[in-house]
């Protein structure tokens, strides 16, 4: 290790542009902390709002920042010599966004609860793109909706990050999926185990679906999360994960009889570890749209932006 490391940092809010690469100090680690060298990291939604400094309730951090919530890498101290992440051990997880620095750099230190053995069966790239998305996924699939045989659940927009690991959840644990998404990812939704695909480009949803038990809403969109209220069931629930502005959202789903809550993921070791079990089986999947080496990563934020990725883009830090 050396006393400075390359790393992508925002020293103001803005556009894509205001990601610059730089050489800052190499973080030590503190307490239960695990110091990892990155060698890939995830490019969330996330990101780019914490970017343009307008992450809401989940809060941007103080400028100047290194952004990035997802890595995979290698262990390189540990908290004692017994810790069960041992120097050299390959594992995935969260950084500790927006409380310290993220993962766009070579190194991060974040807590041991927050990290765990990277799934064998994946690369660093691959396994990059998983623990966000999918943590938040099993968060709204599992915890929220209690996902079971008969449960009727719509996923608005299953292809994204979040989206992709929230179907194939629900299906593993025998819900009937509906998903909403464009012609080119069909296919692959219903491989992952939706039942129902609607294409959002062609078809209002509330035409083609009705009396779900649950409506999970993945997409930024004032319109989609009311519209969303017409579907469900007496009684159902919507769970609204998009960090904007939900004013009166919790009111009209009172009025319309219907459950609500919006939602925030919160990182977790053992969960990770179940996750990468489900991964090395080969029940759930995770699809790389694209990769960006480090210093190109206000490319990756403008193809987020313009929306509609399949599945996670991800940074390459160093050689796999």
């Amino acid at each position: 290790m050396t006393s400075t490391m390359r790393a992508v940092v925002i020293t103001e809010n803005g556009g894509p542009d205001v990601l610059t690469p730089a050489d800052i100090p190499t973080p030590g680690r503190q307490g239960s902390e695990v110091l990892i060298r990155v060698v890939a990291a995830g490019v969330n939604p996330f990101d780019v709002e914490a970017r343009k400094g307008l992450a809401g309730r989940c809060g941007s951090p103080e400028l100047p920042a290194v952004l990035g919530c997802d890595f995979s890498g290698v262990v390189v101290e540990s908290p004692y010599a017994a810790h069960p992440l041992k120097p050299g051990y390959e594992v995935y997880g969260v950084a500790s966004v927006p409380r310290s620095p993220g993962a766009y750099a070579e190194y991060v230190s974040v807590p041991a609860l927050q990290v765990a053995r990277k799934p064998k069966s994946l690369s660093h790239l691959e396994a990059a793109g998983v623990p966000l998305a999918a943590l938040t996924a099993w968060g709204l699939v599992v915890d929220v909706a209690k996902a079971h045989e008969g449960q009727r659940i719509l996923i608005q927009a299953g292809a994204g990050g979040v989206g992709h690991f929230a179907v194939q959840f629900a299906a593993y644990f025998g819900a009937h999926v509906i998903t909403t998404g464009s012609p080119r990812n069909a296919s692959w939704l219903r491989q992952l185990g939706a039942t129902q695909v609607i294409d959002h480009t062609t078809h209002r949803f509330e035409s083609e679906v009705s009396q779900v038990d649950v409506v999970i809403n993945l997409v930024d969109d004032a319109d989609v999360a009311s519209r969303s209220l017409d579907v469900i069931r007496p009684g159902g629930l919507l769970v609204h994960v998009p960090v904007g502005d939900m004013a009166g959202l919790d009111d009209s789903a009172t009025a319309a009889g219907v459950r609500f809550t919006d939602y925030a993921m919160a990182p977790d070791a053992t969960c990770l570890a179940i996750i990468a079990r489900l991964l090395d089986s080969g029940d759930v999947s995770v699809y790389v749209d694209d990769v960006y080496d480090l210093e190109d990563v206000a490319d990756a934020h403008r193809l987020l932006e313009r929306g509609h990725t399949r599945g996670k883009l991800v940074l390459k830090i160093a050689e796999d």
